[in-house]
C-alpha cells in the first residue's frame, strides 16, 4: 500500500468521466488499497479514483470518522438507481479542493447499485452523510465537482484561487 499524489483543482483530470471497471484484477485491489491509505493520510471520508489520477469508476467511503472504528466500504462501478425528494444540506468539502468547505443541498437518501471487490452486485440504500458522501464520490466519476452545486459566483472565486495558486507553485513561489 501507499499513499498516492492527489490531483488538485484546478487540473482537467478532476472533469474526466471514469471508465467502467471490468475484471477486479490485482490492480483494482491495490488501487483500492492505495485509495484508502491516501484518504485515511488526508484525512477525508471520501474518494475516487479519479482524485488520484486513475479514470476508473472506484470509490472509497469511511464515514466513521473513528480510527479505532474504521468502516471501510468499497464501491466498484456505483450507479444511482434512486433519490429521495426530500433533501438535506451539509457542509461538503474535498480532498481535490483542500481547505475550502461549502453547504450544499442534495437528496437526503439515495439507493446506489455497485460491485463489492469480490466482483458481487449490491445495492445500498443510504441516508444522511454516506448519502451525501456517494453522491458527492459518484459525482467525481462523472467529472462534476461539489462546486457545481454552489452559486456561479462561489465557483468562480474559488477556482480563480486554485488557478492562481496552481500557476504560483509552476513558478515557484510560495
Amino acid at each position: 500500500m501507499s499513499i498516492r499524489p492527489l490531483v488538485i483543482l484546478p487540473d482537467s483530470q478532476l472533469r474526466l468521466v471514469s471508465s467502467p471497471v471490468g475484471e477486479i484484477t490485482a490492480d483494482v485491489r491495490r488501487l483500492v488499497d492505495d485509495m484508502f491509505e491516501t484518504m485515511y493520510d488526508a484525512p477525508g471520508i471520501g474518494l475516487a479514483a479519479i482524485q488520484v489520477g486513475v479514470p476508473l469508476r472506484v470509490v472509497t467511503i469511511d464515514v466513521s470518522r473513528d480510527e479505532d472504528g474504521r468502516a471501510p466500504q468499497v464501491f466498484i462501478n456505483p450507479e444511482i438507481l434512486k433519490v429521495s425528494d426530500e433533501v438535506s444540506t451539509y457542509e461538503e468539502g474535498c480532498l481535490s479542493i483542500p481547505e475550502y468547505f461549502e453547504e450544499v443541498e442534495r437528496p437526503s437518501r439515495v439507493t446506489v447499485r455497485y460491485r463489492d471487490l469480490s466482483g458481487e452486485t449490491k445495492e445500498v440504500d443510504a441516508d444522511g452523510i454516506l448519502a451525501t458522501c456517494l453522491q458527492h464520490e459518484i459525482d467525481h466519476l462523472n467529472g462534476i465537482l461539489f462546486i457545481d452545486h454552489i452559486s456561479k459566483l462561489k465557483r468562480d472565486r474559488v477556482v480563480r484561487k486554485f488557478t492562481k495558486q496552481a500557476r504560483d507553485r509552476a513558478k515557484g513561489v510560495a
